[in-house]
């Protein structure tokens, strides 16, 4: 955005520099502190003006750093640079102004980026629209198998900014990143990096599909070693194309079948190896069982396909995949069981806050009592009904969207029973349970897997998670 004073793609003296960071919160807040301490004038400017902000705004004017609340849309005066906070908008008036002044905008990625040593620990990049966070763990535990001094940072673990600017020496790091953290992070350069897979997410932030998309795929750019894509997702291996990279880097698959040369796959329970094998045309190199990746539903496995193949990129041997993957531990409300009772199982996957998660997560069980709804965030769910509706013994419907997905019901799955639950206060998700539990019937699953966010009615998807499994737990009392 512009071409301001502050353009290299190294190592930055920040100092006297003028910074205009935008938003408070987990990443503003950090940057803003990182940035004063490295000597420039900072100025925090945020929509907001409530009891929160006023706290954090307190703790950075006590640093001396000027904040501005409620007032996100103004640049201030003699702005050199400004970083933002990755959910902030691109259509924001904020960059628009700064794009008149030819002033950059980056990301806390960017910032991370800019701020690491000459000699800072490689990134393995994460991104796609499902499974970034699964992925990353995966890889961070296959990598400490190995051996080496890691962390799984971005949006999970520790902080990206921590992690660059602290005094613990990583020797690499696996690192989630969202559309919105690559939108601003135009000179990011990892070793290697996967995009898990494409679909309809954020397009009210990103405003179209194809935008979407190439954000996602800026994570290829200047890869050094591996571009790693999901074969049964061509828009993955189509961005491989369009990157501009490294001489030599190579494009990898990941493929649930049998892999052909370049690919990870799986052959008879086994995942192999035929990318980073002497003569990959004729030789394949076991690297784990199925049963060692927990849960072994498929969309899983794809993720530990894909943690595998940025490991072995990096050089991990392959033993070090299998202990890895069984030394990791899967995160609550991602396709956990919560319990039986009455013979239904009961799964929470309130980490299914989209279509595409949610496909995957119904595409795990047969047949479903399925509770869905929330935000929809600009999606629609005629794909996903549609796929599902073979599956579908009933469906209990919560949120503020969820005549959307109701409506995809009755045009797809016409003879499903739907229970429409107009409520958004603390028993609803009770009450949800309630009527799954009446559809269902022994042998079913009750699937919590809501195609939504939860800011309707719940602070995020954690306390969805834990509201279902709290309801079930009613049940068999």
């Amino acid at each position: 955005m512009g071409s301001g004073q502050v353009t290299s793609s190294g190592p930055t003296d920040f100092t006297g520099r003028r910074i205009t960071v935008a938003g408070l919160g987990v990443s503003g807040v950090p940057a803003a502190k990182v940035l004063h301490g490295l000597g420039a004038h900072v100025t925090v400017v945020n929509d907001g003006d409530d009891e929160r902000a006023r706290a954090q705004a307190a703790e950075l004017e006590a640093l001396g750093v000027t904040v501005r609340l409620g007032d996100g849309d103004t640049l201030p005066e003699g702005t050199d640079l400004v970083v933002t906070a990755p959910g902030w908008k691109p259509d924001k008036p904020l960059f628009a102004a700064a794009e008149r002044a030819g002033v950059p905008v980056w990301g806390d990625v960017e910032l991370a980026w800019r701020l690491r040593g000459p000699d800072a620990a490689p990134w393995l990049a994460v991104t796609g629209t499902n499974g970034k966070t699964t992925t990353v763990r995966m890889l961070a535990a296959i990598l400490e198998a190995a051996g080496l001094h890691t962390a799984a940072v971005g949006n999970i673990g520790v902080s990206l900014l921590d992690a660059v600017t602290g005094e613990e020496k990583y020797d690499v790091l696996a690192v989630e990143l969202s559309s919105y953290q690559l939108h601003w992070a135009p000179s990011l350069r990892a070793h290697s990096a996967a995009v898990l897979n494409l679909a309809p997410d954020h397009l009210d932030w990103h405003g179209s599909m194809a935008a979407y998309a190439a954000d996602k795929g800026r994570v290829y750019e200047g890869n050094r070693v591996a571009c790693v894509y999901n074969a049964a997702d061509r828009a993955t291996e189509d961005l491989v194309r369009e990157a501009d990279v490294e001489e030599g880097c190579r494009a990898v698959g990941f493929t649930l079948g049998t892999p052909a040369p370049s690919q990870l796959g799986v052959v008879e329970g086994i995942l192999v190896d035929r990318a980073f094998v002497e003569d990959r045309h004729r030789n394949a190199q076991e690297l784990a069982e199925v049963s060692d990746v927990r849960p072994p539903a498929p969309h899983n496995i794809a993720n530990a396909l894909a943690a595998a193949a940025l490991a072995r990129a990096f050089g991990v041997p392959a033993g070090a995949v299998r202990d890895g993957l069984r030394a990791f531990t899967p995160d609550a409300h991602r396709i956990a069981h919560v319990a039986d009772v009455d013979g239904v199982a009961y799964v929470d996957d309130s980490k299914a806050t989209n279509t595409h998660a949610a496909e995957a997560s119904l595409a795990s069980y047969d047949p479903i009592v399925w509770i869905a709804g929330g935000l929809a965030k600009g999606a629609t769910f005629d794909d996903l009904v549609a796929g599902a509706a073979g599956r579908l013994r009933g469906v209990v419907l919560i949120g503020r969207d969820r005549a959307l997905i109701r409506e995809a019901l009755a045009r797809h799955a016409p003879q499903v029973p739907v229970v429409d639950l107009d409520r958004a206060d603390t028993g609803a998700m009770l009450q949800a349970v309630q009527e799954a539990q009446r559809l269902a019937r022994p042998g079913d699953t009750v699937l919590l897997a809501p195609a939504c966010a939860s800011m309707d009615m719940f602070t995020n998807y954690i306390r969805r998670g834990e509201a279902f499994a709290q309801a079930v737990r009613e049940l068999g009392a």
